[in-house]
Order: structure tokens, then C-alpha cells, then sequence
């Protein structure tokens, strides 16, 4: 079968479409028969070595299809069954192995493009806006790279609960993909230093109770400096590079802040709290409350274009790839 292997980290250009052979599934896995791989800013930290992987590798953790062959002692699934996967690496293939505890099953009027662009992204803006800062009514939080896919539904959720929100783009076509979303005040930080028009449209010096930041380094020390007393920084994603190491009297001095680096694997940690979370996020889906956008979709042997343009930060809303 078709697969894409990295065997040496670098840039996009360290993947290839390589021939290996189809796996088989072990104790307590299953093979997926993949229709769509989602593809993350993960997937890029693992080809380039951010994120420390056992080589040769086949990066991605996300993808959607039809079970295809069980291992022993699995009994949640069956050869036939429609699931998605967020988890490991292996996704960039035409099939892969996956732990059956970490797979979810989909509704039957959910696509498999859907599922693919949904559940990694679509769980991340959930434990965010549900649990790593549960935001209320009337709560104001900064999301950056608005028109991202992440963002794009942190957004429908930050607004779902009554926050007010504050976003950035890098352009206005992006602009408005972010107030598509609802976002009430959309900063294209192109033309404008975002900090400076937060604290200009809320009015205050520290006017915000929470910062989502996929960005890094390139928004963190701003961001910062607009957060309120005890209030959060949640920094999940390094699209930038990576945030410096800051002292902890650095908070102090801000304002007693909380600074997390969260993770999504931390937050669907067991089988409960995955098929809650994945279930939530579907079912928002089927009702109409929440949109995914898939931005672009790729052929698997363009895997290295899809990582180009998401790294160029050319994209917006979720890029997939078809076998």
C-alpha cells in the first residue's frame, strides 16, 4: 500500500510517497482502510523534529474510514464499522493500525471529511473552551489565527456560551472568515499591532480574562500583557516557533497569572472522557451550531504542498488529505 515516510526530520520536502506492506492489526487494535487524513500543525512538529518521533515515520494522527480487520480482545468494533482516529502517527497511508480505545464511532450522516476535519481540531477548541478555561457569559478571550481551523471553532464555541471575542487574522479575507464565525472584534494584525487595538476597542489596560494562543512565539509576550488579574494564557500551538522560557516571577508581576501549556491527548485521557468529548463536538456538528470548514483537500502524494501552505500560513479553515 501507498504510505508517506519520513526517515530523516527536515521540511516538507523530508516526506515520501513510499510502497510498504499493509498492516496488521495487534492485541487490542484495529486497521482502518482510511477516506480522509487530517492535517495539523502536529503533523509538521513531528516531520521536523519538534516533537521527537521514532523514525521512519508516517506522521498524522487524525483520519476517518472503515474498519477493515480487528485484533484480538476487541469488542467495541467490528470489520465494517465507520470510525475516526486522533491519535500516534500513521494516518498518512492509505491504511493504518490504531489502538480500538482511542477510535470513535461516527454517525451515519456524518462524512468521513467531516469526521476527519473535525475531531482533532474540533476536540482541541472544546477542552479549551470548556475546561482549560471554562468560559461564562460575559467572559472576554482572545483567540488568535481566527480563520484557522481551530480557531475558526473556538470562536462558535466561545460565542456558544455568551463570551465576548476577540480575534486576529492576517488579512481581511481571513478577516472575514472570523467574523463569519462570530468573533465580535476581528484584528487583522497586518495592519494594525493587535495589542494595542484590544486595549484601544475594550478600553482597559488589561481587559481580557483569557488568551488561546496556537500561535507562539511571535504573539506571546504581547498577549501577555493583556490579561486581567489571575487570568489565563493558554498557549497550544508553536504555528510561529516555539514560546521562549519565561520566569515564573514574570507572572507574578503581570498580575498573578496562570500560564498552561496544554496538550489535547491530556484531556481525552480515557475512553470515557474521548467518546464524551468526540460525541459533544458531533452532535454540535448534526445541529447546526457547529461549522467545520474544510479549507482545501489534497491527494496523499501532495502531502508536502499541505504542509507548505499550513505552514505558510496560507490556509484557513481545515486541510485534509484523500488517499
Amino acid at each position: 500500500m501507498r504510505a508517506i515516510q519520513v526517515t530523516e526530520v527536515g521540511g516538507p520536502e523530508a516526506m515520501k510517497l513510499v510502497e510498504v506492506d499493509r498492516p496488521e492489526p495487534g492485541d487490542g487494535e484495529v486497521v482502518i482502510d482510511i477516506a480522509a487524513t487530517g492535517v495539523n500543525f502536529i503533523d509538521t512538529y513531528q516531520r521536523g523534529g519538534l516533537y521527537p518521533m521514532d523514525l521512519p515515520l508516517t506522521p498524522g494522527p487524525e483520519c476517518a474510514g472503515t474498519i477493515a480487520a480487528v485484533g484480538a480482545g476487541v469488542s467495541d468494533f467490528a470489520v465494517g464499522d465507520r470510525v475516526a482516529v486522533a491519535a500516534s502517527s500513521g494516518s498518512y497511508a492509505e491504511a493504518r493500525v490504531a489502538p480500538a480505545s482511542q477510535c470513535v464511532g461516527l454517525p451515519d450522516d456524518l462524512s468521513f471529511e467531516l469526521a476527519a476535519a473535525a475531531l482533532l481540531q474540533g476536540m482541541t477548541a472544546h477542552y479549551l473552551a470548556f475546561d482549560t478555561y471554562a468560559l461564562a457569559d460575559g467572559d472576554r478571550c482572545l483567540i488568535h489565527a481566527g480563520a484557522g481551523g481551530t480557531g475558526r471553532l473556538l470562536i462558535q464555541l466561545a460565542k456558544s456560551v455568551g463570551a465576548e471575542v476577540f480575534t486576529t487574522v492576517g488579512t481581511a479575507a481571513k478577516g472575514e472568515i472570523a467574523a463569519s464565525a462570530g468573533a465580535d472584534h476581528v484584528i487583522n494584525y497586518a495592519e494594525k499591532n493587535f495589542a494595542d487595538e484590544v486595549r484601544r476597542i475594550a478600553g482597559t489596560e488589561t481587559p481580557l480574562d483569557v488568551v488561546y494562543d496556537g500561535v507562539g512565539a511571535a504573539v506571546f509576550d504581547d498577549s501577555l500583557t493583556l490579561i486581567g488579574k489571575r487570568g489565563l494564557m493558554a498557549t497550544f500551538g508553536n504555528a510561529s516557533g516555539p514560546v521562549p522560557p519565561i520566569a515564573p516571577l514574570a507572572l507574578s508581576r503581570a498580575g498573578s497569572l496562570f500560564l498552561t501549556r496544554p496538550t489535547l491527548f491530556d484531556y481525552v485521557a480515557t475512553r470515557e472522557a474521548l467518546v464524551a468529548r468526540a460525541t459533544d463536538v458531533f452532535d454540535r456538528i448534526a445541529n447546526g451550531s457547529l461549522e467545520v470548514t474544510i479549507g482545501a483537500t489534497y491527494p496523499l502524494e501532495d502531502a508536502a504542498q499541505a504542509h507548505h501552505d499550513l505552514e505558510a500560513r496560507k490556509t484557513t479553515g481545515k486541510l485534509l488529505l484523500v488517499p
